[in-house]
């Protein structure tokens, strides 16, 4: 193909580990993995399905803390390399104008994602069942909530780091209020993040004698990222076996002006549970990316993933091979 060109900025000193000489994979794991543990914090249970950004020369982020009454809880941590976390051990509160809204039952599976001047927090919020909180800080010090994007029930919203059509971008997995044994991908757009609408379909489980890791359910993981090939999507599958979900992940290229209309998708999985600490914890078998980090100019990317809904784990790429094998192995 052409040269390919990564949009964002330069991060030359985002983590990284080499691919180790006898690995074939596109990714591969962080030899120290996980690189964050489930009691980081003396009050957290389990620390995973969280958010990583730059933030002033170093990094910033927005946690799933479970604590140890089970509550699913937010927490903001700071960083000078990604790897080593100060989480705070207070919870993330947010301020809000309108104490209904502000008022909520519990929060997960962060997303944060920079638009124009500000960082944009995206997380499952439990108003009258799970649907998509939204806020925004400057600092990570105070957050102001907005309104909820969505009627209950919904999960995983992920949002564009740009205004697509001149409004606001963001991908969700309209759900139940249960584990959802189902989930397909929209697309919704907001003149002013509080209005969401010109919903579009984007993305269905793939049929079990297609790709079987991703036949039960499907859902948006990182921030995308924009490419001279398309929006590049990491997203998650989910197979039932005898045993239970299992939570795999895979890639999947979007049109960059309308991001509804899918132009490659991987039918084999990037990383599936297969560690001990992927398949041994509070929920076995699950990988589930939440946040990526990228440098444009060294093609590299490094992948924030929760592994058995107990710890954090990492894993590297390089965006053109990821790019190279969705393209060539594409079930669309």
């Amino acid at each position: 193909m052409d040269k390919l060109k990564i949009i964002g900025e330069p991060l030359p000193d985002m983590p990284w580990e080499d691919r180790p000489a006898d690995c074939k994979e596109v990714l591969w794991r962080y030899s120290k993995n996980p690189v964050i543990p489930r009691d980081i914090i003396p009050t957290s249970n389990s620390v995973f399905n969280s958010a990583v950004v730059p933030f002033k020369g170093g990094y910033a982020g927005v946690f799933r803390c479970d604590d140890t009454n089970r509550r699913m809880r937010l927490h903001v941590g700071f960083s000078a390399d990604a790897i080593h976390w100060n989480i705070s051990e207070t919870k993330l509160e947010f301020e809000c104008e309108d104490e209904e809204i502000g008022k909520f039952v519990y929060a997960y599976d962060p997303r944060v994602c920079f638009i124009e001047d500000r960082y944009y927090i995206t997380w499952c919020n439990g108003y009258h069942g799970p649907t998509i909180g939204v806020a925004y800080t400057f600092d990570f010090e105070t957050f102001h909530q907005l309104e909820n994007a969505y009627l209950p029930f919904n999960r995983n919203g992920v949002m564009f780091p740009r205004k697509i059509n001149g409004n606001f971008a963001m991908l969700s997995r309209p759900s139940d209020n249960g584990h959802t044994p189902f989930g397909d991908i929209f697309y919704s757009e907001s003149p002013d993040m509080c209005f969401w609408g010109k919903h579009r379909h984007v993305m269905a489980p793939a049929p079990f004698e297609v790709s079987a890791w991703q036949c039960l359910k499907v859902g948006a993981g990182p921030i995308p990222i924009e490419t001279s090939e398309g929006w590049l999507l990491i997203y998650h599958g989910v197979l039932q076996s005898c045993n239970g979900y299992v939570y795999s992940f895979g890639a999947a290229l979007l049109d960059l002006d309308q991001p509804w209309k899918i132009k490659y998708r991987t039918g084999p999985y990037l990383l599936s549970p297969q560690k001990d600490y992927e398949c041994v914890g509070d929920v076995p078998n699950v990988t589930f990316p939440c946040a990526a980090l990228h440098d444009p100019e060294s093609d590299r990317i490094a992948i924030y993933y929760g592994c058995a809904d107990t710890v954090t784990g990492l894993a590297f790429g390089h965006i053109s091979e990821i790019i190279e094998f969705t393209k060539k192995n594409s079930i669309v």
